[in-house]
């Protein structure tokens, strides 16, 4: 079995400038091929909705999904959709996960997890 090569992990921020309002629980996660990787994001502000996106070398940020953050939360997937990938949303810690099902190397990236807050009277 060959060795995942790093997936490399940051948190960001979309639509306002409060990088604090979004952080990665884990910078960089490793894993050999086959078991479940989570990556988790903690967020401190409440959100219209939350976003994942992965990015390759040389290449733009792909959007990979979106979760509302509303009473029964959905998940909006890109367009195909990856079946390897879900969400999860633990709105008592704050914490949105991407799960990637049967690791492959070929799923080595840089993983983003974005926030759109809602705005409350600054706009």
């Amino acid at each position: 079995m060959e060795t995942l090569a790093v997936i490399c992990f940051f948190s960001a921020l979309v639509g306002q400038s409060l990088e604090a309002d979004i952080t990665a629980i884990r910078s960089e996660v490793f894993s050999s091929e086959g078991p479940r990787v989570t990556l988790s994001c903690n967020y401190s502000v409440k959100a219209n909705n939350l976003q994942w996106y992965r990015q390759d070398p040389g290449s733009a940020p792909q959007f990979l999904l979106l979760i509302t953050d509303t009473k029964d939360p959905s998940v909006v997937k890109a367009e195909p959709p990856n079946p390897q990938l879900t969400a999860e949303l633990n709105k008592q810690r704050n914490q949105v996960d991407l799960l990637i099902s049967s690791a492959a190397v070929t799923d080595s990236a840089v993983y983003y997890c974005a926030l759109q807050p809602t705005v409350t009277g600054n706009t």
